[in-house]
C-alpha cells in the first residue's frame, strides 16, 4: 500500500511540470508563430525562466549578471524570430553600461567597457511545444584585453542554473565575428522586435 502511494505521488510531481508547460505551447511550428504569439509564450514561461536560470552554483559566471538582468534595460519589445543560437527565440537586456550605445543599433558602434548583454532564450518545434533554452551573455571588456573577440567574452547558463562549458571562440565568438563583425560583433534583434531610444 505504502509503495502504490509513493508511486501516485511520484506520478504526480513529475507529470505537473508537463501538464503546467502544456498550457504554453505555441499550437505552430516556430517559423510561424507572429512577435505577439512568441510574447505570449514568453510571458507563460519567464517566472520559469528566470527561477532555472536562477537556481546552482555560477561558478565562472558572475552571479550578479543572472541575478540582476532583468532590472537592466530592455531591448526587444518581443523575443526575436529564431536564426542564430540554435533557432531559438530571443529577448535581449542591456545593463546600464551599455544601453545607450547598444540602443542605436549602429553599424560601427562604440560600446563602452563593462557593457553586459544577456539574452533567454526558448525554442518552439515543428508541433508547437516549447522548450527552454539558456542565458546567454556578452562582456565587453577594456579595449586590447581579447582583439581576436574585439574584447568581447562569451558566458553561458544552461535553464537549469548550470554554468555551460562551451568553446567561446568557435561557438560564439567565430559566429558574431564573421556575421556581426561590420556591427562591432552584435547581433541586434531583428528590426522589428528593436525597442529604439
Amino acid at each position: 500500500m505504502r509503495l502504490i502511494a509513493i508511486a501516485v505521488m511520484s506520478m504526480t510531481i513529475s507529470t505537473a511540470p508537463i501538464l503546467a508547460y502544456a498550457a504554453c505551447e505555441a499550437g505552430k511550428a516556430g517559423g510561424e508563430i507572429t512577435g505577439d504569439e512568441a510574447q505570449k509564450v514568453y510571458e507563460c514561461i519567464a517566472d520559469d525562466l528566470a527561477s532555472g536560470y536562477q537556481a546552482g552554483a555560477k561558478r565562472w559566471i558572475p552571479k550578479n549578471f543572472v541575478a540582476n538582468y532583468r532590472s537592466w534595460t530592455k531591448a526587444s519589445a518581443f523575443p526575436a524570430a529564431p536564426g542564430f543560437h540554435g533557432g531559438r527565440f530571443l529577448v535581449t537586456w542591456v545593463n546600464r553600461t551599455g544601453a545607450e550605445a547598444y540602443k542605436k543599433y549602429e553599424e560601427d558602434p562604440q560600446i563602452p567597457a563593462g557593457t553586459v548583454i544577456a539574452k533567454e532564450s526558448f525554442s518552439v518545434n515543428d508541433d508547437g511545444k516549447v522548450t527552454k533554452g539558456p542565458l546567454f551573455f556578452m562582456q565587453k571588456v577594456a579595449a586590447g584585453t581579447s582583439e581576436v573577440t574585439m574584447d568581447w567574452y562569451y558566458m553561458a547558463v544552461a535553464s537549469n542554473g548550470a554554468p555551460m562549458a562551451v568553446n567561446v571562440m568557435n561557438a560564439c565568438s567565430e559566429c558574431h565575428m564573421g556575421n556581426f563583425g561590420h556591427q562591432g560583433g552584435l547581433g541586434y534583434p531583428v528590426e522589428e522586435a528593436r525597442i529604439t531610444p
